[in-house]
């Protein structure tokens, strides 16, 4: 019987600490998680791949408004940013699984789906903007910003300027999400939801770009639900979730249930911004139907056993 694996790439996949973020680095970094990812496709998964982009949407919109700045070439919204990064990380996984497949003589298709993520345009989440994006300003330069746009801007908290902030809205419907699920079954290797996909609202039958960044876990968690995957890996920089995290009692886990991690994240053991949304995308898969969700890093993919696991 076949079985369908989720599969969310971590930042770490694409660009490792201390990088640059150029071409060769990140096709490089691409190429080794996709090696490792052949570990699922040889235990008989298909597999559906879901991303981040926060680093590359970030350069996107520095190289806009330096190109706005140097030369007046008018710099471009967020869902478009979105969109560019989805199609050019897209591009990169493709090469990266395409080189594994050959090495390995395995016949399979990669197809990369440009996907948009509705989102609520009334979600609280655009009433309070948090998720801080772009390049960071004077607070003088942010004040005019904010007048000409209306943009909401907000000091770092590490003194380096002020940085636009946008709303995290929670991803309600994923569009093509039939397709993606066709292709999928027929054994192809999907890339979708790149970034958490390009958030858009609906209104009278038409959706519009908002400027939003959508969790990628999250996005990637109800892809999963929707395409009735069993198993959802979600690939980070450690191999498992732990509690006390670099403090003294630090321990690893390896089976939890949905009940405990709902009591871990109230207690404040995951931190917000890193293992915190993980966790909740889990949490979100194995509640609406799926069989297991799995924390950990891709070089642990060759253990079955591997990771942190959330189940009913």
């Amino acid at each position: 019987m076949k079985k369908l694996a989720m599969v969310a790439f971590g930042g770490n996949a694409l660009l490792r600490s201390g990088q640059k973020g150029t071409y060769q680095e990140q096709l490089a970094n691409v190429e080794q998680t996709c090696g490792q990812l052949y570990n699922l496709l040889e235990r008989g998964y298909d597999v559906v791949i879901g991303h981040g982009n926060g680093p590359q949407v970030g350069n996107v919109m520095l190289q806009h408004e330096a190109g706005k700045k140097a030369f007046g070439v008018a710099a471009m919204p967020m869902d478009f940013c979105g969109a560019e990064t989805q199609g050019s990380i897209a591009y990169l996984i493709e090469q990266g699984m395409n080189r594994v497949l050959v090495q390995h003589g395995l016949q399979r298709h990669v197809i990369s789906i440009v996907t948009q993520v509705v989102v609520d345009k009334d979600d609280p989440m655009f009433q309070n903007p948090t998720k801080p994006v772009g390049p960071y300003y004077s607070k003088e330069e942010a004040e005019r910003l904010h007048v000409e746009t209306g943009a909401i801007y907000r000091e770092d908290p590490k003194g380096n300027g002020w940085r636009k902030v946008v709303a995290s809205p929670k991803p309600l419907k994923i569009n093509n999400i039939e397709i993606v699920k066709q292709l999928a079954d027929a054994g192809h290797i999907v890339v979708t939801v790149g970034g958490g996909g390009i958030p858009v609202v609906e209104r009278d039958g038409l959706r519009y770009g908002v400027e939003a960044v959508i969790d990628k876990d999250l996005a990637s968690a109800l892809c999963a639900t929707q395409i009735g995957a069993s198993a959802f890996y979600i690939l980070t920089d450690v191999p498992k979730v732990y509690l006390n995290f670099r403090k003294p009692g630090e321990r690893a886990l390896d089976v939890i249930t949905v009940a405990e991690a709902k009591q871990y994240l109230a207690e404040g053991h995951f931190t917000e911004g890193s293992m915190a949304p993980k966790v909740r995308a889990g949490i979100l898969f194995v509640e609406n139907g799926g069989k297991e969700c799995i924390i950990t890093e891709a070089g642990q993919l060759d253990n079955p056993a591997c990771g942190t696991r959330i189940v009913q």
